[in-house]
């Protein structure tokens, strides 16, 4: 709805200040298509993080190939059927492996708006730089949530446990790990473990509020990252049934392997600090993130958070909430992607921005021609003052 409404602003072209040197000219910002667009979107999402893109390559304008995740089957046939009402020469869905996308990408495309792990995007990128394709990368990362000891504890394990166990923790922008104040450490995992019981009773795995891991393969990779440290509350697994506990492991170091990779699923492990130094080291220690979160009432740590921390979004006392906005930006940096999209940001993501000057024919500016000399030299730096 937001597109249809605001698309016929966005897409007009913009008039902008011309510098005085250029004497009678109008200058503009136009806004056209790149042409082709290729969007692989994956499986945790795969209804919202396919379409959105692709609405937003649709309203600047683009015709697009859509290829869906061979994981999410059903969905993808949802996602077709939808599709399959629209001109085939606006937009084509198709659905298949890793083959599928190879034999993609070995074709030119105008722009290629990759989701997915930082690994694979790399791969993306490499093929797009055959054919200097321009890119969107939205991958992944360690996103941190940092709980100061000034924290709204109630509020807090709330946000946190929404945020970390929705989607059984497959979410990219989900709290990764979290760092939190050595004095309230006990208080918090006390109120973090009653809620998790609140929020997906005794018995979660019989919860229709709490999903399950994609395969077996998650379920045996989240299985080896809760060797290390004590675990609070879950840690049970079901392989057949994809099942994984809600989790919560303490007295992790940052040389544990859970803090080696990107954990995607519901495992949350906690790291007590003493100092906001400690905090920016054990962050600094990984690739940019996606996202970033700290829980305090004190306005001033928070901006001192967002200065020493780089990420591609952040969050402050609450997780997971900016990405769903369309009013701002999404997308991460390094490691975690490039790109921004949502709202106009796609609109602008997916179009060609060029610059254009219309010059009058009334007069010419006679000091830009040679031959030059000490006069033209002293108007020149005149008019350039």
């Amino acid at each position: 709805n937001l597109a249809i409404r605001k698309l016929r602003s966005w897409a007009r072209p913009k008039r902008v200040r011309t510098p005085i040197v250029h004497i009678i000219a109008r200058s503009y910002i136009h806004y056209q298509p790149y042409g082709q667009v290729l969007v692989l979107s994956p499986w945790n999402f795969p209804f919202q993080l396919s379409l959105v893109p692709v609405l937003g390559a649709l309203a600047a304008g683009n015709c697009v190939v859509l290829k869906t995740s061979q994981r999410v089957p059903h969905t993808s046939r949802v996602i077709e059927k939808i599709i399959s009402n629209l001109p085939k020469d606006m937009i084509v869905t198709i659905n298949g492996d890793h083959s599928v996308s190879e034999y993609l990408l070995d074709h030119r495309f105008d722009y290629i708006f990759f989701t997915g792990s930082t690994s694979v995007g790399r791969h993306v990128m490499e093929k797009a730089a055959l054919n200097l394709t321009p890119v969107s990368l939205e991958l992944g990362g360690k996103s941190p949530c940092v709980i100061a000891a000034d924290a709204k504890l109630d509020f807090a394990v709330k946000r946190i446990a929404w945020g970390k166990f929705y989607n059984a923790g497959q979410t990219c922008v989900a709290p990764d790990y979290l760092l939190i104040d050595k004095r309230i450490k006990d208080r918090f995992l006390d109120l973090l473990t009653k809620e998790i019981r609140t929020f997906y009773g005794e018995k979660p795995e019989q919860s229709d509020d709490y999903p399950h891991v994609i395969n077996e393969e998650s379920v045996l990779r989240l299985a080896s990252l809760m060797k290390a440290g004590q675990i609070v509350t879950g840690g049970t697994l079901d392989l057949k049934n994809h099942y994984v506990a809600p989790t919560v492991i303490k007295d992790i170091t940052p040389d544990d392997p859970v803090m080696k990779q990107e954990i995607f699923g519901p495992v949350l492990p906690v790291i007590d600090f003493e100092s906001f130094e400690e905090v920016y080291g054990i962050i600094d220690r990984n690739p940019k993130p996606l996202a970033v979160y700290i829980f305090t009432r004190n306005r001033k740590l928070a901006r001192e958070f967002l200065v020493k921390t780089k990420s591609g979004s952040a969050a402050i006392n609450d997780t997971v909430i900016q990405f769903a906005s369309t009013y701002l930006p999404f997308g991460g940096v390094g490691s975690s992607g490039m790109g921004r999209y949502h709202g106009k940001h796609s609109f602008e993501t997916f179009s060609n921005v060029r610059g254009v000057m219309m010059k009058s024919n009334l007069i010419d500016f006679f000091l830009r021609y040679p031959p030059y000399n000490k006069l033209k030299e002293k108007a020149f730096k005149w008019f350039m003052r």
